[in-house]
C-alpha cells in the first residue's frame, strides 16, 4: 500500500526518518509502534547524559520531523499519514525532561502518558492535530508529550 503512494525509493532520508527507522510501517497502531522505537533511544540518552542532551535532541529530531514529514506528505499526497511516527519519537521523549529519576516506572508511565494523550487528543492538542501540514503533525504530539510530562512531574512530587 505504501508503495502505491510513495514515488520515491524507500531509502530517501524523508522516508527513513519520517517512519523513524521503518517502525511506523509495522502493521495496526504504528503511533504505538513509534512511541515504542522511541523509548530505547531516550534511555541510552539519559544513561550516557542528561536532560539537556535530551532536550537537544527532541529539537533536532523535530526539525528534522518538520523536513521529513513535509517531504512525505508532498511525495504521498496525504494528509498526517499513519506511518509517520516521527512525531511520536519527539512526544515520547518529552515527557522524560519532567522525571527527577529515570526508573522503569517513569519509563512505563511516561509511554502510557504520551499514549493517552496523543489518542484521546484534548484542547490544545485537537488545535495542531487539525492543522494538516507538516508543523501541525509534528506540533500535536509536542503537546502531547508536553501535556504527559507535567503530570508525570505531578505524579513524581505528590504521589
Amino acid at each position: 500500500m505504501i508503495q502505491s503512494y510513495w514515488s520515491k525509493s524507500f531509502f530517501h532520508p524523508a522516508f527513513f526518518f519520517s517512519t523513524w527507522f521503518y517502525s511506523g510501517l509495522l502493521p495496526k497502531a504504528p503511533g504505538t509502534w513509534g512511541s515504542l522505537a522511541a523509548l530505547p533511544y531516550a534511555w541510552v540518552i539519559l544513561q550516557q547524559s542528561n536532560p539537556l542532551v535530551l532536550l537537544i535532541f527532541c529539537i533536532l529530531v523535530f526539525i528534522l520531523g518538520i523536513w521529513s514529514t513535509k517531504v512525505y506528505m508532498d511525495t504521498t499526497g496525504r494528509q498526517d499519514p499513519g506511518e509517520v511516527v516521527i512525531d511520536e519519537v519527539v512526544g515520547q521523549w518529552l515527557p522524560f525532561l519532567f522525571v527527577p529519576e529515570l526508573s522503569l516506572f517513569n519509563f512505563i508511565l511516561a509511554f502510557v502518558l504520551f499514549r493517552l494523550f496523543d489518542i484521546l487528543k484534548p484542547w490544545p492538542i485537537r488545535i495542531f492535530d487539525r492543522q494538516h501540514n507538516a508543523m501541525g503533525v509534528m506540533m500535536d504530539d509536542v503537546i502531547a508529550g508536553l501535556m504527559a510530562g507535567l503530570m508525570l512531574w505531578g505524579i513524581n512530587v505528590y504521589v
